[in-house]
């Protein structure tokens, strides 16, 4: 039988907080099968304005009760019939609604060994039955007051582990942001930049290119005229035969068609970096298109030749794809940033027999998806930041020489094109990107 024999609304004095309030209300929880003790406890607290008191006097419900009345203190008796005190406070302790709060044990005998196992089965405190109203009042207050200060410290510790996880996803969604904004001006700067300069010496080159056909045909109607005219006046043609060993035309003959050649050469490499340009920064093509991965790949070689120098080598082990659902720029800079720091690595590491490789491989996986590998033998990371790399603003190059964006960047990039982005290094024996996609782009 649950019975609540005293119960007050409490008034709050002026210059009192409501923590202060809180910390200093106190509900009583007791515990004991002989009414007579339950009527004496309520005697001895009635004029208490701060203590409301509730009586169990069946051991059986006073598990689920405690529960539901969350007491700051629990006066538990020793012995009961149904159920023992000390099982019944090995229970309140074992669960979690119930492990602190203060229990004080109740007890017709004062003896040591009674109080050992009471205090080894957790209890708080221990009073002979009836104890003075003094010091039950004072020991009730005291323990009360700690239990509310331990459940205010850990309504605290949560409200503030939880503000700090709120504070630390505010921080990873500002630097996602800051990423995304650095990214969209980095990559419209560079693709305006790169469709710019594309476009002014595509013009001139083509103009260039376009003429060495007529150039070459204007240049062999001289020459066969000038054989002609040998032919049919060499009395004529003599007179001028010592100016024609001066400047050794007969070299000038043979040597004009492979300057012409060059120059065509020059011309057509020119225009193929033009277009690795147009194709790598791809403004027209800023929405989702089906295009050929390869090509991405090899346009980003191209603008990355002048660092492969001789030293480094590249493999290609493409296999057999078909067109993919992409943004073709966003995926293309995502290829520059994982080669480039490749090249850093390869570049960093010390010289040795074995050859700097590079190795590019593409296949397609029984989920419809692409995979592309980017493989170097450079240093390797270090296994303490390999889980970092994806970072915004991680970086390990010196102060102007990396800002940590471009695999955080890169990691965006595959995120939005619904696939995933992984590294794997071995110091001193090098780095794996495993990137895969979809195919088609829903």
């Amino acid at each position: 039988m649950l019975l609540p024999t005293f119960s007050m609304q409490v008034s709050v004095p002026n210059g009192i907080s409501e923590f202060e309030l809180k910390t200093n209300l106190v509900k009583v929880l007791l515990i004991d099968d002989q009414i007579i003790i339950g009527e004496a406890i309520h005697r001895l607290l009635a004029n208490e304005a701060d203590i409301s008191v509730y009586y169990i006097d069946d051991s059986t419900q006073a598990m689920q009760n405690a529960i539901a009345i969350e007491p700051t203190v629990i006066l538990l008796d020793m012995v009961m019939p149904d159920m023992d005190g000390l099982m019944l406070l090995r229970w309140l302790r074992s669960h979690p609604a119930t492990r602190d709060i203060p229990i004080i044990m109740l007890s017709s005998k004062e003896e040591p060994r009674l109080k050992a196992e009471a205090f080894a089965a957790g209890a708080n405190d221990y009073l002979i039955k009836l104890p003075d109203a003094v010091e039950l009042i004072a020991r009730i207050r005291y323990h009360s007051r700690a239990y509310n200060n331990l459940k205010a410290l850990i309504t605290a510790t949560a409200t503030a582990q939880l503000q700090a996880r709120q504070l630390e996803k505010t921080v990873k969604e500002l630097q996602t942001t800051q990423v995304q904004l650095i990214q969209t001006e980095k990559m419209s700067g560079l693709g305006k930049m790169v469709a710019g300069l594309a476009h002014e010496i595509n013009n001139p080159i083509n103009f260039i290119h376009g003429n060495f056909t007529h150039l070459h045909s204007h240049i062999q109607c001289l020459l066969d005229v000038m054989e002609c005219y040998q032919q049919e006046n060499p009395e004529l043609f003599n007179l001028v035969q010592e100016k024609i060993g001066d400047i050794n035309l007969e070299f000038v003959i043979e040597d004009l068609p492979k300057i012409l050649s060059s120059m065509q050469l020059g011309t057509e490499r020119i225009r193929e970096i033009v277009l690795s340009m147009r194709n790598f920064s791809r403004l027209d093509q800023a929405e989702k298109k089906a295009v050929n991965i390869h090509e991405g790949l090899e346009s980003t070689l191209l603008l990355l030749n002048h660092r492969l120098k001789q030293e480094i080598q590249i493999i290609k082990e493409y296999g057999n794809l078909p067109l993919v659902e992409c943004y073709p720029a966003q995926l293309n800079q995502v290829f520059m940033n994982i080669l480039s720091n490749a090249i850093d690595a390869l570049l960093d590491k010390p010289e040795s027999q074995i050859q700097k490789q590079i190795i590019i491989k593409t296949e397609v996986t029984e989920k419809q998806t692409i995979q592309v590998y980017i493989i170097d033998n450079g240093g390797g990371i270090p296994a303490e930041i390999e889980n970092k790399i994806f970072d915004p603003f991680f970086t390990t190059k010196p102060v102007n020489q990396g800002t940590g964006l471009g695999l955080a960047i890169s990691y965006q990039i595959i995120e939005r094109h619904k696939g995933t982005i992984h590294g794997h290094s071995q110091p001193g024996i090098g780095t794996e990107f495993v990137i895969e996609i979809p195919i088609a782009l829903a």
